[in-house]
């Protein structure tokens, strides 16, 4: 069997964005104006900011570039680490609240 998701899955996103041509060329305007070197946010938070999301929302391929780009940016072994603890937090906080929306919701029921 092969994996669901491989790092050459990323060799056929140019024929998804041509498939889907507009809206192809709109992610990337998109991505790269994201992914800007120039804004106010350094490109090291920024790549702590992108890891931090790929983390709580499960992206190998977003974990993949990002923590390359973080490393690439001076980001320590030990700053990921911290990283990963802080989203790790925050992704539990907010099954909390959603706890707290589903005791809300069984009272009202």
């Amino acid at each position: 069997m092969s994996e669901y998701q491989t790092a050459n899955d990323f060799l056929i996103a140019p024929r998804l964005l041509a498939l889907a041509k507009e809206e192809g060329e709109a992610f990337i305007t998109f991505d790269k104006a994201a992914k800007r070197t120039n804004g106010i946010i350094p490109p090291k938070t920024r790549e702590f900011i992108s890891l931090a999301v790929a983390l709580t929302t499960q992206c190998p391929y977003c974990l993949d570039v990002h923590t390359r780009a973080a490393k690439k940016a001076g980001a320590t072994a030990e700053e990921i680490a911290e990283l990963v603890t802080i989203a790790a937090a925050v992704r539990a906080g907010a099954t909390m609240g959603y706890g707290l929306m589903t005791l809300r919701l069984y009272e009202e029921a």
